[in-house]
């Protein structure tokens, strides 16, 4: 049976949500899952729907998201639904949810210098197959100064400060481009390159995305292969 994943297109279109969402959607089904895009967040009610995805691609800068929908999407990814995504399309979305950024990993909140800035991004030395054979680039692009998970393991980073401005007087810090990190049984995977549809042209930067969305992927089957629930992870406590 084919893998299902659900490519959420929208949000502000500076991004180029559209042909972001054609290429990652032609890649997927290249790869034999079955995609369905979609253009609302209507989609994202329907809890019965979104835990028979293996994966879930948002594309949809800023916007808002409902208590209900959020709550949805939280169950579904800790039930082993991977979610994968770059740029604003996954870490500036939905600006005013906590939930959301949680399990994304981190939220953006400024990019010194706006677009054009050329920058490199630096590997990690990692065991993880997804940077395996990538070496470091260069970008030129929007900047992204993110607040990131601590939880989060690391593949990918960018010196700031290349643009001089307030947060100059702090000094030199590496900030995460690439990460990943587990949300209950799910795979979450941030790519934050992609300001627009062509850095994804850079053989690099395609390589890092294009393993993310097939890495977190596979987190539904082996939820299902070692009989995985949310139960475990249910409380009644108040946690946001």
């Amino acid at each position: 049976m084919a893998k299902r994943a659900l490519v959420l297109v929208g949000g502000w279109e500076g991004h180029e949500p559209v042909l972001v969402g054609e290429r990652f959607s032609n890649f997927l089904k290249a790869e034999g899952f079955a995609v369905e895009v979609r253009e609302d967040l209507e989609i994202l009610q329907d809890r019965a729907y979104l835990f028979e995805l293996d994966l879930f691609v948002p594309i949809w800068t800023m916007g808002e998201l409902d208590t209900k929908e959020t709550e949805h999407l939280s169950d579904a990814i800790a039930s082993g639904v991977g979610v994968a995504g770059c740029h604003g399309g996954m870490c500036d979305a939905f600006r005013k949810n906590v939930l959301w950024q949680f399990i994304m990993g981190g939220n953006w909140v400024s990019h010194p210098g706006s677009d054009g800035v050329e920058y490199r991004v630096n590997i990690k030395n990692s065991s993880s197959d997804l940077v395996a054979g990538i070496t470091d680039f260069s970008v030129t692009s929007e900047h992204y100064y993110l607040h990131v998970d601590p939880a989060v393991e690391v593949l990918a980073t960018t010196r700031f400060p290349v643009v001089h401005w307030y947060h100059s007087t702090n000094g030199e810090v590496d900030m995460p481009v690439v990460w990943t990190k587990r949300w209950g049984h799910g795979r979450v995977f941030y790519n934050s390159l992609g300001h627009h549809n062509d850095v994804f042209d850079i053989p690099q930067a395609w390589t890092l995305m294009s393993r993310g969305l097939l890495w977190a992927s596979e987190s539904k089957e082996r939820a299902r292969q070692q009989g995985l629930t949310i139960d475990g992870f249910q409380s009644e406590r108040k946690m946001f």
